[in-house]
């Protein structure tokens, strides 16, 4: 059994009583109307399925990136980036380089080319927005000089309200480095062109031996980060100096990227393997 939305399919889930049983199908539906749609195929028997009852309700919202593998994210959640990036780096994103792996993870690789370096951005901008509660992505982050994995966020509102004060939280930064990271506000500073408000800075093991929880509990006046079970510090408008504004009590965008390079990461050398892969195997918000 089949579940699509506006003729995309979004998910399956096997279905094998012969009685009346309750399915639950979940997927990802952003504002607005939407037509859904349940289908079913056997391979072996005709035969057919009989709905009851479709009870459409909500709940966190969880994407986890199901499709065949070498597909492209669900569009219906996810723009893939092309040409530069946000960031200082020296990679060329390609909407090719950000696929799903047919086994429930996103692929985001970084490769390096004769003409350079090659990357994946997906963001989640004027599709899905989240205001506020938790927002967490499981993620397997490569490990290497010169890579800069990133999971973030940024006001839904940028393209009226422009950065920075939309606002950007980054949850997860990782420059050349899988054992030290960086979460960080960026807004507006009177008077300076700088906009890092405020930072937590986390020394943990190898954050590349497995799959972590990197999460942002985004309240009112209040931000708070952690990986897994523990919690990395809070930050509140009491946590910025004097002519720096808060600017973070709005919805907000995902988004996850794989730089290379820049001054923060430093450039690739010889022990930086290629291709690298930052691999999320879900991005999940449970509201406030």
């Amino acid at each position: 059994m089949t579940l699509s939305i506006d003729g995309v399919p979004i998910t399956t889930v096997v279905v094998s009583s012969t009685n009346w049983s309750d399915y639950t199908i979940t997927g990802v539906i952003s504002s607005g109307s939407h037509l859904l749609a349940v289908s079913s195929s056997n391979a072996t028997s005709a035969g057919a399925l009989y709905l009851d009852k479709l009870t459409v309700s909500s709940g966190p919202v969880i994407e986890e990136f199901l499709g065949k593998s070498k597909s492209a994210p669900n569009s219906a959640v996810w723009t893939t980036k092309t040409g530069s990036g946000w960031d200082p780096g020296i990679e060329t994103y390609k909407p090719s380089n950000a696929y799903l792996d047919g086994k429930g993870h996103l692929v985001i690789k970084a490769d390096k080319t004769r003409s350079g370096y090659t990357s994946g951005w997906v963001e989640s901008k004027n599709k899905m927005s989240y205001g506020y509660g938790t927002i967490t992505a499981r993620i397997k982050v490569p490990q290497g000089q010169g890579l800069w994995p990133a999971f973030w966020l940024k006001g839904a509102d940028e393209d009226t309200t422009a950065w920075p004060r939309s606002g950007e939280i980054d949850v997860l930064e990782l420059p050349s480095t899988t054992t030290t990271l960086y979460s960080t506000l960026h807004g507006p500073i009177a008077g300076s062109t700088r906009t890092q408000q405020a930072q937590i800075i986390s020394n943990l093991p190898d954050l590349s031996a497995d799959y972590h929880d990197y999460w942002v509990r985004h309240l009112k006046d209040e931000i708070t980060f952690g990986v897994d079970d523990q919690t990395l510090g809070t930050l509140t408008p009491d946590s910025l100096d004097p002519g720096e504004t808060w600017v973070y009590n709005r919805p907000m965008q995902v988004i996850l990227n794989l730089a290379v390079g820049g001054p923060w990461a430093g450039a690739p050398d010889g022990s930086t393997k290629f291709p690298a892969l930052m691999l999320v195997d879900s991005v999940r918000w449970d509201p406030a």
